[in-house]
């Protein structure tokens, strides 16, 4: 019996209807977010010009090496990179494929993980390095513009070529970012939208002023300029390596599109033009005042020489220089908004442990990750005080990113190919795409020894936390095993009437991940009736679901034909506070008012008027790996590694407000299987018969589920355990079931559920 309330009937259709207006609309075009926009999406790719042509001309050897053939070739390199990698294929093509107004590597993964299993791996890799590149953006960014100050004559003179004041002022500017993060992107992009808004303005004019100097940079818009001067030796003394120097101009591309969520893709759409143009006016400028200064001894002989800089007239330097710094600062605000998204992405596809998330404006998609936030925090200022110079970190910059754009580029193809049947348009863009990102690639390979290192580094940490977490729950499937709640009705009900044995509450609550209509995992139900047996007036499943809106309150309730067993799937808005405790009393009270519950009177209170509700207990259940688990070496380190990173997730009485609430905390066993001893059994042939129907039916109950390559690979062993234990649990069937999707467009994390709690961690929420 499945109780709701017409009120409740009516509040579902029309947050129906408003989710479908959401998905459809997203955020809408207007000149308030066309400004946030400014101010949170295009920091990185728009500090670019204060590094890229510096690392060309350096890798060329220098100022003097820099004729016309070599200027005009390298501008339209930049140039068609430009196009190619961040309008093409991110701004006309990626951003076509979002998932929910969603953007980033996990959203597109999202939207083609049904195509092939293996395609999880280069979600995987690419989410990896992305956020790697993500950690070393910040520091980079700011050290270069901080470095700026000396060409500031009045500066230089107090501090000379002291880098340790420049580190200071970098950590310094660091952390007061990080700080103010909890404030919103809505928060921060209205006061760093205006301030982007002149940047751009800036860059755009400091280029053509220096352009109206020399014209003849215009022919740098021609493609073939570029590629002679790409394999061209007598011009270009780094050759085709010249490419990761170059790549340099467009690393902000996959930022972008992680972004759209944070600001919706119309207000990129209306953006990006004019971020375009100013930035090649820039790189024109430039290139326009290398051509002038060539030949200028004096400045040949300055070390990382910074033609950003040095085409500014000293008396508007020092404007340069404060803008150069506030615009680092947001281009680091724009990779930050960005992890936050593909962080928030990976939890709900259950690659990373769920983790508490924020959202401090009335947009979804505009999000604060504590976690994310403190260890992008260390781990920058830790990059600073490792590199020290931003001459090094440049070198270890860009090689993470070229590994996700090609990441991207293999998903785009499985998008292109099967979700909009577009197979010739598919093929083609990934061997245009392909190609240039391949020699991108290896042209970064040559910054490996000179820093890489740390990013490819970090990328492979990142990436072995989502290995390990992605087996770990694979392995943990196959012990999940889910019983139908009916079949144990009369034990509950005998249970709660037993006076041999004492009330445990009058309301014990179980936290759940499963958002299945009439199942429960075993391990819940072992708790109540096997595991000292937990005697309550009324027992209650909860499960939470966070709604795509921000002020849903919803309930609904199976009572299953009871007065006692209730199972609770409790619809919160993303910016309501899940303090699951007090919404309880007003569930309890409803299921009073409509009959479904009997009172729970009060024998003595302090209360006057004393309630009509009992007292409340949460049983929160961790799973761990015992010794006698029957699991081989290899998969008991992964789950050993998996529960120690779940260790630094938090706290689930902090996040569903039961810090001061009655818990209980229980620890299981994470297999039912264990270790036995060898023993002789008579096997029949019916026996054998029945087994090999119910692993068929098993396997077929499974078929519509989403699967990837770690699923698939652990799917042997699912069976072999769902047999195994059948005969020992009342009603014996412990087939894996298809979970109730709420919402039809909902994207499942990974396995039965789909609510906050992972179903093999009792403890912990899930996805937001």
């Amino acid at each position: 019996m499945n109780t709701k309330t017409t009120a409740q009937t009516a509040g579902d259709t029309a947050a129906a209807s408003r989710r479908t207006r959401l998905r459809r609309a997203g955020i809408p075009l207007s000149a308030g977010m066309m400004l946030v926009t400014l101010g949170v999406v295009y920091g990185d790719i728009g500090t670019s010009p204060m590094y890229t042509l510096k690392a060309i001309v350096s890798g060329n050897g220098g100022l003097a090496t820099m004729g016309e053939d070599a200027v005009l070739g390298a501008l339209s390199l930049i140039i068609w990179t430009l196009t190619l990698i961040t309008t093409v294929k991110y701004v006309l093509v990626a951003m076509k494929a979002d998932n929910h107004n969603e953007g980033g590597i996990f959203a597109l993964y999202s939207l083609v993980k049904r195509c092939a299993r293996w395609l999880i791996l280069p979600a995987m890799i690419g989410g990896a390095a992305l956020l790697a590149d993500g950690i070393l953006t910040p520091a980079v960014t700011v050290t270069t513009a901080i470095e700026g100050l000396r060409t500031i004559d009045a500066v230089h003179q107090v501090i000379g070529d002291n880098q340790r004041i420049v580190i200071i002022v970098t950590v310094t500017i660091l952390c007061a970012l990080f700080l103010i993060q909890r404030a919103g992107t809505s928060t921060i992009g209205r006061l760093f939208g205006p301030i982007m808004t002149l940047w751009f303005l800036y860059l755009g004019a400091a280029g053509l002023m220096n352009v109206g100097g020399n014209l003849s940079v215009l022919r740098a818009l021609n493609p073939l300029r570029g590629l002679t001067f790409l394999f061209d030796g007598s011009i270009n003394a780094a050759g085709v390596m010249v490419l990761g120097n170059v790549f340099l101009c467009t690393t902000g591309a996959e930022a972008l599109y992680s972004d759209m969520g944070h600001v919706g893709k119309a207000n990129i759409y209306g953006t990006w033009p004019f971020v375009k143009l100013c930035l090649i006016f820039n790189y024109l400028g430039q290139g326009a005042w290398i051509l002038v200064n060539q030949h200028n001894q004096e400045l040949a002989r300055i070390e990382d020489l910074n033609p950003f800089f040095e085409m500014i007239p000293a008396n508007f330097r020092v404007l340069a220089v404060v803008l150069s710094t506030l615009a680092a600062i947001i281009a680091s605000q724009a990779l930050i908004t960005g992890s936050y998204s593909i962080v928030s992405e990976a939890i709900r596809l259950d690659l990373l442990p769920h983790m508490k998330i924020n959202y401090p404006s009335e947009t979804r998609g505009q999000i604060y990750i504590p976690l994310v936030n403190s260890i992008m925090w260390i781990a920058c200022i830790f990059v600073v005080l490792l590199f020290q110079r931003s001459s090094a970190m440049e070198a270890a910059y860009g090689l993470a990113i070229t590994v996700t754009m090609l990441m991207t580029t293999m998903l785009l193809f499985a998008y292109l190919s099967h979700n909009r049947k577009k197979t010739a348009f598919a093929v083609v863009f990934a061997c245009v795409f392909g190609a240039i990102e391949l020699m991108f690639f290896f042209s970064s390979l040559t910054k490996f020894f000179h820093g890489g290192w740390f990013t490819v580094l970090m990328a492979t940490l990142i990436f072995a936390v989502m290995y390990i977490w992605r087996r770990g729950t694979a392995i943990e499937h196959t012990q999940s095993v889910y019983l139908p709640v009916a079949r144990y009705l009369d034990q509950l009900k005998a249970l709660s009437h037993d006076t041999d044995f004492p009330y445990t509450a009058d309301n014990l609550v179980f936290l759940t991940n499963d958002s299945s209509h009439d199942k429960l995992d075993r391990d819940i139900l072992y708790s109540i009736l096997d595991k000292q047996p937990k005697r309550a007036r009324a027992y209650y499943f909860l499960n939470i679901k966070v709604t795509n809106e921000p002020y849903t309150h919803e309930f609904i309730v199976n009572d299953f034909g009871t007065n006692f067993v209730f199972k609770v799937q409790l619809r919160l808005g993303f910016r309501v506070n899940q303090r699951v405790n007090t919404y309880l009393y007003q569930i309890v009270a409803d299921l009073m008012q409509h009959n479904n519950l009997e009172p729970q009177d009060h024998k003595y209170s302090i209360y006057r008027n004393r309630g009509k509700v009992g007292d409340f207990r949460f049983c929160l259940i961790r799973k761990m790996l015992s010794p006698e688990s029957d699991i081989s070496g290899f998969n008991a380190n992964v789950i050993g590694a998996k529960y120690f990173i779940r260790r630094f997730a938090g706290s689930p009485a902090r996040w569903y407000g039961l810090e001061n609430s009655s818990i209980i905390f229980e620890y299981v066993p994470l297999f039912g299987r264990t270790k036995r001893q060898h023993r002789l059994r008579r096997v029949s042939g019916q026996q054998e018969q029945e087994q090999a129907l119910h692993a068929a039916a098993t396997s077929a109950s499974m078929e519509g589920d989403d699967e990837d390559i770690f699923s698939a690979d652990m799917q042997a062993e699912l069976q072999e355990s769902v047999v195994e234990v059948e005969h020992e649990l009342v009603g014996g069937d412990t087939a894996s079931f298809k979970p109730l999707r709420i919402d039809d467009d909902e994207i499942d994390a990974a396995g039965a559920g789909g609510g906050l709690l992972d179903e093999t961690d009792g403890e912990r929420g899930g996805t937001n």
